[in-house]
């Protein structure tokens, strides 16, 4: 459960609103995670009038990606109040598609009593197995 509080904590640092244009704000939701080589990775959603934002737990994949890794052992969002939320379904398919040990990824639901779920929990029967 540590490793959930450095992540939590990790969120929230880059946690904050702030409008970048009359267009897009950001910052609303934050994510962090920590990587099978016992790296974090933090990102911010984007919002956009034309939806072509992107989700913070994307963001966080994404700079993940940039520096050369790609195995997620663990994963938070925190929203604006603090409170930790779920991924949407494009970031649950994201990550599935990052490979076979995607079905693995701890998902944080509860800072509380952190409570955990496991990707594959929320992605019953995905269609991909088959490609790996």
């Amino acid at each position: 459960m540590e490793d959930f509080l450095k992540l939590y904590d990790a969120a929230v640092a880059v946690l904050g609103k702030r409008q970048i244009s009359s267009f897009i704000n950001a910052g609303s939701v934050a994510a962090a995670l920590l990587t099978d080589a016992g790296n974090v990775y933090v990102g911010v959603c984007i919002n956009t009038s034309s939806a072509m934002g992107l989700c913070a737990e994307r963001n966080a994949m994404a700079n993940m990606i940039t520096h050369g890794e790609s195995v997620i052992r663990k994963i938070v969002a925190v929203e604006a109040n603090g409170k930790v939320c779920m991924p949407c379904g494009v970031c649950r398919e994201y990550m599935m598609q990052l490979g076979l040990q995607g079905k693995d990824i701890e998902i944080l639901l509860d800072k509380d009593t952190m409570e955990t779920i496991r990707l594959e929990e929320l992605v019953p029967n995905w269609w991909g197995y088959s490609r790996y």
